[in-house]
């Protein structure tokens, strides 16, 4: 796979937090940054809460709920540069309800904040979602406890569980340009308004490199083979924990054969098109992805290429 470099930062991309993990591994150094200069992320079940200045808000670890259990997301920077307070956030009683589409006022919230702020409250997002929906142990069915400072459960051993430790998720998903003859592959989703475009994606499956999920991803959407696989920039993506993958490659043919279960349409669009979707032109042919997305970044990319 060769490697092409990526200028621009994306969304959910560039937190300041140090994560520390020496301190996390160790329970009595990490309960020694647990006092009143720490900090608490203010959040609202999922949701971000933003202060008078329209950062993300904070509060002290006395502003926990009862009993509530709290994930280390690292120390931030202190005034001389150096390591600053421990930030924590308080795991929530339940997980997103609908983790794989945010809502128009979360959508509005994170649109106020910061690239820093955004990279913090979606990591913190991953975890503590995480953390809510693992309560209980899937080898035994036995509770789970926080450990590692939230970056890890284990089951409770003590209490008659397997004692099996899990880890937070992360779920790679290719998403890809793929070019035939000068121009651009894009698909519109079952359900996505008329109009609107994006590359091909897919979860990467148990056996796969990279390489193989996306062109078995355009294979199985498209009917398309591709070769000469690129990669050109990851973003996490917190709804809930995938890491998407930015790829381009080549197609052997135009020929499309497309699964209708899993797209409404799929069709070639030139560069000038793109270009047009991009500048939000009047009479652009498609709708371009949103700018927090990463796919806009790979047409970006593929425009200044």
């Amino acid at each position: 796979m060769t490697v092409q470099a990526a200028k621009k930062t994306l969304a959910f991309t560039g937190c300041l937090l140090d994560r520390a993990d020496n301190v996390r591994a160790d329970r009595e150094a990490l309960g020694g940054h647990m006092n009143w200069r720490a900090r608490l992320l203010t959040l609202d079940g999922m949701m971000p809460a933003l202060d008078d200045a329209g950062r993300l808000a904070w509060g002290t670890l006395a502003d926990a709920p009862e009993d509530a259990e709290l994930v280390f997301l690292g120390f931030d920077r202190g005034e001389d540069g150096g390591t600053g307070r421990a930030c924590f956030a308080a795991v929530p009683a339940q997980g997103d309800p609908r983790p794989r589409m945010a809502n128009p006022q979360l959508w509005n919230l994170m649109a106020a904040l910061s690239p820093e702020d955004l990279a913090l409250y979606g990591g913190a997002r991953s975890l503590v979602d995480w953390h809510a929906r693992h309560r209980f142990c899937p080898a035994c069915g036995g509770p789970t406890r926080i450990a590692k400072g939230g970056w890890q459960r284990d089951c409770l051993a003590d209490s008659g569980g397997c004692g099996a430790p899990q880890f937070p998720r992360t779920d790679p998903v290719t998403i890809m340009l793929v070019e035939y003859d000068g121009r651009l592959m894009l698909g519109r989703g079952l359900g996505w308004p008329e109009g609107r475009f994006s590359a091909l994606a897919g979860f990467v499956e148990p056996g796969e490199s990279i390489e193989e999920g996306v062109a078995r991803e355009v294979l199985e959407e498209s009917g398309v083979r591709v070769r000469d696989v690129t990669y050109i920039a990851s973003q996490p993506w917190p709804f809930p924990s995938q890491l998407m993958i930015g790829c381009h490659a080549y197609a052997d043919s135009d020929a499309l054969t497309i699964d209708e279960t899993e797209l409404a349409e799929v069709r070639w669009f030139t560069r000038d098109d793109v270009a047009a979707a991009l500048g939000d032109a009047p009479d652009a042919p498609f709708t371009a992805p949103p700018p927090h997305a990463i796919a806009h970044h790979l047409l970006d990319w593929w425009i200044a290429r």
